[in-house]
């Protein structure tokens, strides 16, 4: 059974932190190409940002500079490393996996407000 499980989203301040991460179960990421991306009340899913499974890194405009995305192959897991963040990060963000055909995790609400 393949399954992306996403974890470490939260309450956060404005200018602060947090580190979302992305299990695979059932699937070896190493051999994805793998993303995240946010979905905001009343706005389309966006991505965030990329991963090849060679660790080539991509990122939309408005996370650049402040957020990194990263694997550990070792534990089959991807991050996501959001700094200063804004209150316009608020949404909930998704861990996107392809090889062949796609999987999407079940998502994290990330809240940023002061």
């Amino acid at each position: 059974q393949v399954q992306l499980v996403e974890s470490g989203g939260g309450l956060v301040q404005p200018g602060g932190s947090l580190r979302l991460s992305c299990a695979g179960s059932g699937i070896t990421l190493s051999r994805y190409d793998m993303g995240w991306y946010r979905q905001a009340p009343g706005n389309q899913r966006e991505v965030v940002a990329t991963i090849t499974n060679v660790g080539r890194t991509g990122y939309a405009d408005f996370v650049t500079g402040r957020f990194t995305i990263s694997r550990d192959n070792a534990k089959n897991t991807v991050y996501l490393q959001m700094n200063s963040l804004k209150v316009e990060d608020t949404a909930v963000y998704y861990c996107y996996g392809r090889l062949n055909g796609g999987y999407w995790g079940q998502g994290t609400q990330v809240t940023v407000s002061s």
